[in-house]
């Protein structure tokens, strides 16, 4: 199998990693329990790679990280709309 290969392979399963989580945040309308901090410096990470990949050329690394930047900007969006729809949290009664 040659690089190019696995790493398309490795950015697929990446990629759709995220997916899971959006539809549910979407569906659910509430992100209580999404820590902001994670999809926004996901969010950094991930466009700091598609412009590296962007500056060497390197198609699977570019391909790689479009969606999971669009998954994690979509997920910090919703964090911040949906914070009025969160149920409130379940008290701990100490057990």
């Amino acid at each position: 199998m040659s690089a190019t290969w696995i790493g398309l392979i490795a950015g697929l399963l990446t990629s759709i990693a995220s997916v899971p989580q959006v539809v549910k945040t979407w569906r659910s309308r509430h992100a209580r329990d999404l820590s902001i901090w994670q999809p926004l410096l996901l969010s950094v990470g991930v466009a700091l790679w598609l412009i590296y990949g962007m500056l060497i050329g390197d198609i699977p690394l570019i391909l790689a990280n479009i969606t999971p930047l669009l998954c994690n900007l979509a997920l910090t969006v919703m964090k911040t709309r949906f914070k009025d729809n969160d149920p409130p949290p379940v008290p701990d009664c100490g057990h």
